[in-house]
């Protein structure tokens, strides 16, 4: 297990390159050898999981007075890379989580974060975090799951989308509209497709992100104690929205860790192959992508760096998590794209990582808000500041 002490916390650089270093350990030893073989059968980590919480990963972030590792926002994001780069599906089985923990951490009374946080942290319970809806993306005021009050209980009716880890979780993060407003509750449930008036109404079928599921949740007449209500009545979105800029956060940090791979792999393939009478790396056209493609990520690093900085330090962080996500989900676009050109044929085929890496950095560009929705964020928020808002 990664320790740490209560001083150092994981501020001080040495710890956290150690944290990180061994975490690079863990992946080269148990994840690289079997990550093929787990995106091809689509088949859930279960091995890696439980080395992942005999690490302590699923308590990173969470205080130690909790269980937790108490690290701060940078070790993380170092974590994360390190997961993208040998398995990119890792990482969200990681953040969902961490979002679901955040929410109970900053919003949660003293009793529901003694209550949930130390399960969390050793992942003996696993967290989800539901605002989605099959009508209610980037949109979310079109939130339609209902919680209606009924003496000390919410009865829960409705259906939410793109659940991480829905059918595994036990704590599940979720945002349903009350006479208040939308309000944050946790639904607790034991991992399964049916819980007491909770189903998995559907598991969805991805391009990539394999080995993790992502599923569509139903809730009919599915009863939660009034004690489960996070925060204020009516302020879960808001609530919701700050959880999820460590999200896109997580998001930026898990590209730069599949665009780092794409371009290690490239690094090394351009001096195994050979054409004209020597390595391809010694051609012009090949020496300038990996010029172009090692600028843009240590660029994204850096952004990513910067936007867990802020939002560690408690500062407005919403136009550089914007930045960083945005950047960070392009550049894996393309650097995974241009991995793909240097390796030529066998960049198409699964005999090398490099389609993996293609079919991965989509989600990035998608998850936690599409580009598009974090281009208006970065523009309203630059607005708002010009404005001394």
């Amino acid at each position: 297990m990664v320790t740490t002490s209560p001083a150092a916390a994981g501020t001080d650089p040495e710890v956290r390159r150690e944290i990180i270093e061994t975490v690079r350990r863990f992946v080269e030893r148990d994840v690289a050898p079997v990550a093929a073989e787990l995106e091809r059968e689509d088949r859930f980590p279960a091995e890696i999981v439980d080395g992942m919480r005999g690490l302590g990963l699923f308590g990173v972030t969470i205080p130690e007075a909790y269980g937790g590792l108490g690290l701060d926002l940078l070790t993380y994001i170092g974590i994360i890379e390190e997961l993208a780069a040998g398995w990119m599906s890792l990482t969200g089985i990681v953040n969902t989580h961490t979002m679901a923990a955040t929410l109970v951490m900053h919003h949660g009374t003293d009793e529901q974060k003694q209550r949930w946080l130390p399960s969390m942290a050793t992942g003996e319970r696993r967290g989800a975090l539901s605002l989605s809806e099959p009508d209610a993306g980037s949109d979310t005021r079109n939130i339609a799951c209902r919680a209606q009050r009924d003496g000390d209980e919410y009865v829960l009716n409705g259906t939410k989308a793109w659940v991480t880890n829905g059918e595994r979780a036990g704590i599940v993060a979720l945002a349903a509209r009350t006479d208040e407003g939308i309000t944050a509750f946790v639904v607790e449930k034991q991992p399964g497709p049916v819980f007491e008036g909770i189903s998995v109404s559907k598991q969805v079928g991805k391009l990539g992100y394999k080995g993790v599921e992502t599923v569509e949740m139903a809730y009919a007449d599915h009863r939660i104690p009034a004690a489960n209500l996070v925060g204020d009545p009516g302020r879960g979105l808001a609530q919701i929205l700050g959880v999820l800029e460590i999200g896109r956060i997580n998001i930026a940090a898990r590209a730069v860790g599949v665009a780092r791979a794409a371009l290690d792999a490239s690094l090394a393939y351009a001096q195994q192959r050979t054409t004209f009478g020597k390595p391809i790396g010694e051609h012009q056209a090949i020496q300038l992508k990996l010029a172009d493609m090692a600028t843009r990520v240590e660029a994204a690093r850096l952004l990513t760096r910067n936007a867990a900085e802020r939002k560690a330090a408690g500062l407005r962080c919403d136009v550089e998590a914007g930045m960083a996500k945005l950047f960070a989900s392009e550049t894996a676009l393309e650097v995974a794209t241009e991995a793909m050109r240097i390796h030529g044929g066998v960049g198409y085929t699964t005999e090398f990582p490099v389609e993996r890496y293609y079919r991965d950095a989509p989600l990035m560009v998608i998850g936690e808000g599409t580009n598009e929705i974090q281009r208006l964020v970065i523009a309203r928020g630059l607005l708002a500041r010009a404005r001394g808002e």
